[in-house]
């Protein structure tokens, strides 16, 4: 607990700072319009001077951990403590969390409130600077096949465009100057022998064979070795050629040099595709994928844009700059960019799957990796506004899409959420700095956000699931049975791959599906089917808790204390009327729904959290 105040004595002394003031302002004249507190307008009856609320204690703006029975100093900072009603008005229990205003106090805090919705087509633009490069794939390397001095360079200048065959340098070398001469005394010998015995005329043509082939290791080529042995004497020069086309962007040879065999001379790549190497931040990757299309603009071509495609993201990242590369290919066969220009890219990422339900960018309290969002809730006459822990995917543009924690149609603060959850620290609420640490567990860290095409695998296993709980609320053994087996081959089937903790998850899950809908396909009769199907709801359910709901409509999460020899059992259905898998027909609109599960949201949330839109029905018989 010391720890826990000593973080928030240390967090508003950085953040608050001279700002307490002004919040000791806003909160007093709050608490005069009854903002937080019990709703009371000012124009109430005023209390004498000395009369204060029964049970009042006294706290400071600024370290709300401090609480006496009395008026006086904070004994922290020494500003003049205010007071914190502790009776009914305050609220207990659920209540305690909220902060209530009246319709004036709400006018005069002008806080802002939107419906939490669906955005079609949300998407965000992520921009990316990087650098135009030669494409790696086309580099080549034009070297000496043999060693000497240059005496000529036919290509002086870097970016010269060449073609294959076409010479570059000429090289005196004295290796193939001896070689050559060499060949061609070997082709007089042979000449000269050619009417003498055999064995002569074989010696004679095995000398010149051993000339021609000390010429190709040098690296003479066969057509150029033709052309040696035609000439009359030896020759000096030595033609350079290339076997590549391109454009020179590198050159390493001056003339006068002396090489070797294998120096590099120059190096030619093809220019009629480019690079455009990115560098993307960590908080961009989640919206970066293979195949998205890319608009890249450079400043030589002010308001031209080049379209092109992500080919590659570095699987590494570096560890000074925090960044990553991302490649992407432009077509350049016009030639207007060129290699080393300065590029800034656009890359719109699109969701996947139907459209996200989406807050504004201005609605969550982040404290680290967590988001708060105050909700409006209905509070009798007034207004309430309760702190409702969110999970939110990455930002796309002036929206965060809701992973888990909000429901379609719910309203959330837009404007005023600080002073929300200032008033609610003073009054000792669960607010943004009394959540628990950033490093502790979080209400929603138990999701795993699959992919649509993921999603997709799982929807069979809750479509026959839906069907075996339909049969037995039917009693209908048959019809369950079957329900069951095709469930234990839809889940034999199914594949997770990524990401790695669905991959590992799914693996555990498997088996104990497989195995329960086993049980119900050969149960003996219904009572025995719904042994099993008890066991095979709590394997579902943690599909719906982990990975969420993978249909396109909502299921609904039912529960009858009868059940079970009245242990009480829960089951997954669809619609929010009862229909009572444990009992049939005998009772089958005993019991209540206690949760629904919108398409893509998960089961289970939080225990300070109420399910969205409360209880659908009450208890039924």
């Amino acid at each position: 607990m010391t720890n826990h105040v000593q973080e928030i004595q240390r967090w508003l002394g950085a953040r608050v700072g001279s700002l307490g003031f002004v919040l000791v302002g806003f909160l007093l004249g709050a608490a005069a319009v009854g903002f937080g507190g019990s709703g009371e307008d000012v124009d109430a009856e005023p209390q004498t001077q000395n009369e204060q609320p029964p049970q009042t204690d006294w706290t400071c703006s600024m370290h709300p951990q401090i609480r006496q029975p009395q008026m006086g100093a904070c004994p922290i900072c020494g500003m003049d403590l205010i007071p914190v009603s502790t009776d009914e008005s305050a609220g207990s229990g659920d209540h305690q969390n909220r902060v209530t205003l009246s319709p004036r106090a709400k006018a005069l805090a002008q806080l802002r409130t939107a419906a939490v919705g669906r955005q079609l087509g949300a998407s965000a633009e992520v921009r990316l600077l990087g650098k135009v490069e030669a494409d790696e794939t086309t580099l080549k390397s034009i070297t000496a096949w043999t060693g000497g001095r240059i005496e000529r360079l036919h290509v002086k200048v870097t970016g010269q465009k060449v073609r294959a065959g076409q010479v570059i340098a000429t090289l005196y070398s004295p290796e193939v100057f001896a070689a050559h001469q060499d060949l061609l005394v070997a082709k007089k010998q042979v000449a000269r022998l050619a009417a003498s015995p055999p064995a002569a005329r074989g010696a004679a043509e095995a000398a010149l064979e051993a000339v021609r082939q000390r010429l190709r290791l040098l690296g003479v080529p066969d057509d150029a070795l033709a052309r040696m042995e035609r000439q009359k004497k030896p020759t000096r020069k030595v033609a350079i050629r290339t076997p590549f086309a391109g454009t020179v962007i590198e050159r390493s040879a001056t003339e006068g040099a002396y090489v070797e065999t294998g120096t590099s001379l120059y190096r030619v790549a093809n220019l009629n595709k480019l690079w455009v190497q990115l560098d993307a931040y960590e908080s961009d990757l989640p919206r970066l994928s293979m195949g998205q299309q890319v608009q890249v603009e450079v400043e030589a071509l002010p308001g031209e844009i080049f379209t092109g495609e992500v080919t590659f993201i570095d699987p590494t990242l570096d560890p000074r700059r925090r960044t990553t590369q991302v490649r992407v290919e432009v077509d350049n066969s016009d030639g207007r960019l060129r290699p080393g220009m300065f590029a800034q890219a656009t890359v719109a990422a699109q969701t996947e799957g139907q459209p996200p339900l989406v807050v504004p960018a201005t609605a969550p309290l982040f404290t680290g990796r967590r988001a708060i969002v105050y909700v409006e809730v209905a509070a009798g006459d007034s207004t309430a506004y309760e702190p409702r822990t969110v999970r939110l995917g990455p930002r796309l543009g002036n929206v965060y899409p809701v992973v888990a924690g909000l429901s379609d149609g719910e309203r959330v603060v837009l404007r005023g959420a600080f002073a929300l959850d200032a008033d609610l620290q003073i009054r000792g609420g669960t607010s943004m700095m009394a959540s628990p640490d950033d490093r502790d567990p979080g209400v929603w860290d138990h999701a795993i956000v699959l992919g649509a095409a993921q999603a997709k695998r799982l929807a069979p296993v809750l479509e026959h699931y839906l069907s075996l709980q339909r049969g037995l609320a039917a009693d209908d053994l048959s019809t369950a049975q079957q329900a069951a087996e095709s469930l234990e081959r839809a889940v034999a089937r199914i594949k997770l791959d990524k990401p790695a903790e669905a991959k590992k998850l799914w693996a555990e899950i498997e088996p104990n599906l497989r195995a329960h809908a086993h049980h119900v396909a050969k149960a003996s009769d219904l009572e025995a089917a719904r042994v099993g199907f008890e066991e095979l709801t709590n394997g579902v359910s943690t599909v719906l808790a982990r990975f969420g709901n993978p249909l396109d409509e909502p299921v609904y999460l039912a529960f009858c204390p009868m059940a079970q020899r009245t242990n009480g059992a829960a089951w997954i259905q669809q619609g929010d009327k009862i229909d009572n898998a444990y009992f049939g027909n005998s009772m089958r609109s005993c019991g209540e729904v206690r949760q629904e599960i919108a398409p893509g949201a998960y089961l289970n949330p939080p225990v300070d959290t109420p399910a969205p839109g409360g209880h659908v029905g009450g208890h039924q018989h």
